[in-house]
């Protein structure tokens, strides 16, 4: 039987962590990490359509979605900091193993809990999440002139990516039918990305992730030495995260459920009754 999703939220570090929960806690669990510009919105179809056989919980980050917006100037928004407190929001659920679906900045998140506890983790599902040099594509050259050299000018010209066009772009290229795509994504990615200190936030993350290409051969290691089930589906058109991306994992597992779309970043909003059943068919075979 299917359960409606309940929007929740706890105290963790202080932070009040928001977070989408569905299905029976008996079943298996999959935690959702989300990516940028998003929230746990972007898991709804996900939440809907497998609530009836797995314990789903899409949690937001802080300073995304309904979770706290802590000020850039006393809380650092790093990869480091955001896995560490959602390590320690899935801790809080005192669960013994679980698996886990990341998007884009879902993977840096991801990766690094399961780097940290592969005793706990059952599989991977990555939607574009991407541990791999090859797999950074053509969108990431605005953002590596910011790592070169972050000034004003580097950042300015990240900005178009915070506003309404920018962030409608980011859902909507690449895929086939753009008028599938809900434009409720990007006007409520807007809204939250016009608080104040949001564009710093968010620009501290975008330097930040720079650090990420250090420890993809961490994470590489993690996949060669533990052989997770890995299931990818993946929008083949994504600027920022091409295919080259996924055709990567299969060369450090030896066996990769895989799935490739043609559409763009956000694949679930064309391709979500396609992914859900792969993620069904992927879960059952592990």
């Amino acid at each position: 039987m299917r359960t409606s999703t309940a929007y929740l939220s706890k105290e963790i570090e202080g932070i009040n962590i928001a977070y989408r929960e569905t299905g029976d806690p008996k079943n298996k669990t999959i935690i959702l990490l989300h990516g940028f510009p998003a929230s746990s919105h972007m898991y709804r179809k996900v939440l809907d359509g497998l609530s009836n056989e797995y314990h789903l919980i899409a949690p937001d980050y802080p300073g995304f979605g309904e979770s706290d917006f802590p000020d850039p100037s006393t809380f650092t928004y790093s990869f480091d900091n955001l896995a560490r407190v959602m390590d320690a929001f899935i801790d809080s659920f005192d669960l013994d193993n679980f698996s886990i679906m990341m998007q884009d900045y879902g993977a840096p998140i991801g990766f690094r809990i399961a780097t940290a506890h592969p005793e706990k983790i059952t599989a991977i599902i990555t939607q574009n999440g991407n541990a791999y040099e090859e797999g950074l594509g053509d969108g990431w050259a605005g953002i590596r002139e910011l790592w070169a050299n972050r000034n004003e000018e580097t950042e300015n010209a990240l900005l178009p990516y915070f506003e309404i066009e920018g962030l409608q772009w980011i859902y909507t290229h690449g895929t086939r039918n753009p008028e599938m795509v809900n434009p409720d994504c990007w006007n409520l990615d807007f809204l939250r990305l016009s608080r104040p200190n949001s564009h710093r936030a968010n620009l501290d993350l975008f330097y930040d992730y720079k650090n990420n290409l250090k420890v993809y051969p961490k994470w590489q290691q993690y996949l060669r030495d533990h052989q997770p089930p890995v299931l990818v589906v993946w929008g083949k058109n994504d600027m920022f995260f091409p295919e080259s991306g996924a055709e990567a994992y299969k060369r450090d597992l030896n066996l990769v459920d895989y799935h490739i779309y043609d559409t763009g970043h956000f694949a679930l909003e064309e391709e979500g009754t396609n992914i859900i059943a792969n993620i069904r068919s992927f879960m059952k075979s592990i």
